[in-house]
């Protein structure tokens, strides 16, 4: 676990922060959106389609007020706090509460591996439910599945029919378009042809939205920054 709280009495508490960058939202319902992103270092799960294993490692303590600053700074109402795995570091919750209370739209990008009812209400939650293919299909917290409401989206990153089937079921178990404001369906990038998930989608007539990675057509898929 890592621990974030200051490390001498009286000094504002931190986080560790691989990056803070903007872009276009690429994902979700948010897609096309200026966007700032906020990556927090460090991640638990090791999918087998992870594209941002550089976060694991590398980061910069940055306490809550220099990033708060560097956000305001940017002049941009959207914010996400993505990783790595966000909810790993407790002190998010607080960042998070203190963004929203200075009117900002704030995102949480998040694995579904970890308790996401602290989270501010406020703030827009964008869970994902680890399909087989990941190779974390064992860290879903299925508890998290109560705590979703429609200003969230549930999303599954799918590289096989097994997974589709796999997400499908899920959908269908949990009432998950009901439960939630959107349910995403995502193809893991080069992994498969995107259009057999849509010719899945449409056959089964989910109530779905299929999702590309817009960041990564824009711009080099290794591209960091973006």
């Amino acid at each position: 676990m890592i621990t974030e709280n200051a490390t001498k009495a009286g000094r504002e508490p931190f986080l560790l922060i691989n990056e803070i960058f903007q872009s276009i939202q690429g994902e979700s319902t948010w897609a096309g959106l200026r966007c700032i992103f906020v990556r927090l270092m460090a991640c638990d799960l090791r999918c087998t389609y992870c594209d941002t294993e550089y976060a694991f490692y590398h980061g910069m303590r940055r306490t809550l007020k220099e990033i708060e600053e560097e956000v305001m700074a940017y002049d941009c109402p959207l914010v996400e706090l993505t990783g790595g795995e966000p909810l790993l570091q407790k002190r998010v919750l607080p960042l998070m509460e203190r963004l929203c209370d200075l009117g900002k739209i704030v995102l949480i990008e998040t694995s579904g591996a970890h308790d996401i009812s602290k989270v501010d209400p406020r703030v827009h939650r964008i869970m994902d439910l680890k399909c087989p293919g990941s190779g974390e299909v064992a860290r879903n917290l299925w508890s998290n599945i109560q705590h979703l409401t429609k200003r969230d989206e549930v999303k599954f990153v799918i590289g096989s029919r097994e997974d589709y089937e796999w997400a499908r079921f899920q959908l269908k178990e949990h009432a998950l378009a009901e439960r939630c404001g959107t349910v995403l369906f995502s193809p893991v990038f080069g992994r498969i042809e995107p259009v057999e998930i849509v010719e899945w989608t449409m056959e089964d007539k989910l109530p779905v939205r299929f999702q590309l990675q817009m960041h990564k057509f824009i711009w080099s898929p290794a591209m960091r920054g973006v």
